[in-house]
């Protein structure tokens, strides 16, 4: 009994991972929404049932808010393309939220520099 606890998990994230995949490519050969640009899906979480994914993606080019707005107005049309793929009972409704990890790790950086960089002055 043990071991399907463990198993569990492991077939979320291969799930997840999965679907991470197979939305990177449906995003980049079949969505022709202009308002989403460049985009990189960071992750997937899936509820355990299956039911709900939330998808992380950040921007390399074009307005984070009009992406999610276009990813937002596709999530059926990539939900059907996943059902195609995915050969799983349930293929999760789509929930996309914009990941400002890049952004903030962006920041420290440049903080950090010239942080450097004054102590340098200094010394």
């Amino acid at each position: 009994m043990a071991a399907k606890k463990r198993a569990a998990p492991n077939r979320s994230f291969k799930v997840s991972d999965q679907i991470q995949r197979d939305l990177s490519e449906l995003i980049a050969r079949e969505l022709k929404d202009p308002r989403v640009g460049m985009i990189t899906l960071q992750g997937v979480e899936v509820t355990p049932d299956y039911a709900h994914a939330k998808v992380f993606f950040s921007v390399l080019t074009g307005d984070p808010d009009q992406a999610l707005e276009g990813l937002n107005q596709a999530a059926g049309f990539l939900r059907n393309g996943l059902f195609k793929r995915l050969h799983i009972h349930t293929v999760p409704t789509l929930h996309f939220v914009y990941d400002r990890t890049t952004e903030r790790a962006s920041d420290m950086n440049a903080l950090i520099a010239k942080a450097v960089s004054s102590r340098a002055k200094e010394d």
